[in-house]
């Protein structure tokens, strides 16, 4: 993989479309790196300077080494400006100019990808806004200002949000080791500069906007080692809605991928997900400000009542909990506090508490082994020192070092307050439910720390990976995508997934005979490459006695040909009829186009739609991805055996999955699969599939 050090740690710097003109991007540019402490190159052939500095009329008339070129010149002539620095040893560049994939000139993009894999050049863009390391007062972008050198990382997909972060950062108090805009991706993507800041010694958080994701695995895998390394990975994705999937592929030329999936990724891989751009802001505040460390027990101190029981109502809906005080901080609060207060948890300090009100109450819950964090919440009335309150919550939290927010509701009065408090190392925010949601990041974020290491489900050794190859194949031949039940069960039967007895009977006859076979009562169903749901035709018969089944198979065809009778009838599948009470779930998959595999487990039958229980992962998974996705749906209680049910044979399912997973995986043509439902037993007797269908791409 090229060196991006050559990009965000270069030596000299070199800009091609260098312009005079006032407001240009060329113009730009060179102003921002005139800060820069290495040497500076303007290349434009029609100028003798640029902003002050000599200028060039081509990269090689510099006769310099150089690391970093900047290109701002129309599309068409970039790939043999970027070729001529290859030849000259740059070894990074970051191309400004758009006219690329996004505007459907995909082989220009193209000769940028083969130029640098020739020369080993590492780029950012096309299509961007630059990069800034704030550390090196290296700006090669054409934003408006220059971020203040902190310990965020921030990646985007988008020039304009990276120039909107820039502007409230200052305010938010947040500083940053690396800034980039990464455009259109042509030969650096996120996975790659995850890699690069992994091994950044000035990076302690990631923040990334995101449109599209690729390389899913790769990505997973170099999060997980990210966050066990201690470095939280937030990311913003855009595209969520149908309407917000549309306008990020028109905006960038990437496909739109589907929310679930992405939403899988990020919870496998241990990447933190903000819904918003506040969330974004404000998780990456609240990491700047604290170390990871618990958080899960809460104070709450606060001047006023109603937005301490806000407060309260928030810890539970963020899966945190108010701290239980100790007799002796009680006390002690007693002791500090006026009668009126409040020394429970939330502490009241009441409306007229000054600066050492708080410290004191501060000091207090701090101090107490059963608190470990806090949320400081002012009002300000009359009485309220607005910035001596601010200092002493700072003096607090850099005695204690436990995490701590603070929550200054209002506007003007309490502004510059919040500004202060951010400044110094304090996350502040508006109010209550942000940040407490912060602090529930922050928790789950060092709970994780703890986890053992992710490893994919064993791969299952009994399976009869030929026998499908063989399925498909003959399928592909005859141009057939589509597999109804009785297909699609000889491909679950070789992975050894636990299907049901079933034969094909091609006549009446035969349907007697085979009844007589698998014994007791029968299910039929028809056989058709053109019937997916057999319900809707008509196509299926249940509680079918041996005696009864050539009346039935007649019954039955001819019932299917009068509703569907342009179908291709192929006789009629008699499966083994199961009369056990169990719980039916459903198995499914659904190739999105970018990630891979979404694997669904859900409540099963007829209530899949009705009430929509299900949830998903990507694959590969591992056995904790199965074990989240099962404890997140309300049918667990079923399966756990509510009012009385018997315990379901939760092992069986997870096989099950496991299986479906490897599948997958083998056969990556599969585009969908259903099986449902999936009749989950009681423990110890396995689970059965009673219907099965799946489509190739």
């Amino acid at each position: 993989m090229p060196d991006l050090n050559y990009v965000f740690c270069p030596r000299s710097v070199a800009v091609v479309g260098a312009s005079n003109k006032e407001g240009s991007v060329g113009r730009s540019l060179i102003e921002n790196l005139k800060a820069f402490g290495g040497p500076v190159y303007p290349v434009n052939p029609k100028d003798d300077t640029v902003a002050g500095l000599p200028a060039y009329s081509s990269l090689s008339a510099i006769g310099q080494p150089l690391d970093l070129v900047v290109i701002a010149i129309p599309a068409a002539a970039v790939p043999s400006v970027l070729a001529e620095g290859g030849e000259l040893g740059v070894k990074g560049a970051v191309v400004i100019s758009a006219g690329f994939k996004e505007t459907g000139r995909a082989d220009l993009e193209d000769e940028l990808k083969e130029i640098c894999r020739r020369y080993d050049i590492a780029l950012i863009g096309p299509n961007c806004l630059g990069i800034i390391n704030p550390a090196l007062s290296l700006n090669a972008s054409f934003a408006a200002a220059s971020p203040a050198a902190g310990r965020v990382a921030f990646v985007s997909q988008s020039g304009a949000i990276c120039t909107a972060v820039i502007d409230s950062a200052k305010e938010l108090g947040l500083g940053f080791s690396k800034f980039m805009s990464v455009g259109n991706k042509a030969a650096t993507d996120e996975l790659d500069i995850l890699s690069y800041l992994a091994a950044d010694k000035d990076t302690d958080i990631i923040a990334v906007y995101a449109e599209q994701i690729g390389r899913p695995e790769e990505l997973m895998a170099q999060a997980r080692a990210l966050s066990a390394a201690g470095k939280p990975v937030i990311v913003l994705k855009s595209g969520r809605s149908s309407a917000g999937a549309s306008a990020s592929a028109s905006h960038t030329g990437a496909l739109a991928g589907n929310d679930a999936a992405y939403e899988a990724l990020f919870r496998q891989a241990g990447i933190i997900r903000a819904d918003k751009t506040e969330d974004l802001f404000d998780y990456a505040r609240i990491f700047s400000c604290n170390r990871p460390a618990p958080a899960k027990r809460v104070a709450i101190i606060t001047n006023a009542g109603g937005p301490g029981v806000i407060a309260i109502d928030a810890l539970e809906k963020e899966g945190l909990q108010p701290a239980k005080l100790s007799a002796a901080s009680e006390a002690a609060l007693s002791a500090a506090l006026p009668p009126a207060a409040n020394v429970h948890n939330p502490i009241d300090v009441l409306g007229d508490a000054r600066a050492d009100r708080y410290f004191a109450a501060l000091e207090t819950a701090l101090s107490d082994e059963g608190v470990d964090a806090a949320i400081l919440i002012l009002t300000p009335q009359s009485t309220t020192e607005i910035k001596a309150t601010a200092e002493a919550a700072i003096n607090a939290k850099n005695k204690y070092g436990k995490p701590l927010a603070a929550v200054f509701m209002g506007e003007e009065l309490v502004r510059d307050a919040s500004r202060e408090m951010n400044a110094g190392g304090l996350a502040a925010y508006s109010f209550p439910e942000d940040a407490i949601r912060s602090l529930s990041v922050l928790n789950s974020f060092h709970e994780s720390l703890s986890a053992p290491a992710w490893q994919a489900m064993p791969r299952f050794e009994d399976v009869d990976r030929e026998a499908v190859a063989a399925i498909f194949a003959s399928a592909k031949a005859k141009g057939q995508t589509a597999f109804p039940e009785a297909s699609a069960l000889a491909v679950l039967r070789a992975y050894r997934l636990p299907v049901l007895a079933s034969k094909i009977a091609h006549s009446a006859e035969e349907a007697a005979g085979l009844a007589e076979e698998i014994g007791g009562k029968i299910v039929m169903k028809i056989v058709s490459p053109d019937i997916l749901h057999k319900s809707d035709a008509g196509g299926i018969m249940l509680g079918v006695k041996p005696e009864e089944a050539s009346l039935k198979y007649e019954e039955l065809v001819s019932r299917v040909a009068a509703n569907r009778p342009e179908a291709k009838i192929e006789g009629v599948l008699m499966v083994e009829m199961i009369e056990d009470a169990g719980t039916e779930m459903i198995l499914g998959s659904v190739k999105d186009p970018g990630l891979g595999n979404l694997i669904m487990v859900g409540l099963g039958g007829i209530f899949v739609e009705l009430f929509q229980d299900v949830a998903f992962g990507l694959n590969p998974l591992s056995r904790s991805d199965i074990e989240r996705m099962l404890s997140s749906l309300k049918a667990k209680k079923l399966l756990d055996g509510a009012r009385g049910r018997a315990k379901a044979d939760y092992d069986a399912l997870l096989d099950a999955i496991g299986r479906l997973a490897q599948l997958l995986r083998d056969f990556p043509e599969i585009s969908e699969l259903d099986i449902n439902p999936l009749l989950v037993l009681e423990e110890g007797k396995g689970a059965k599939a009673l219907d099965a269908r799946i489509l190739l791409s």
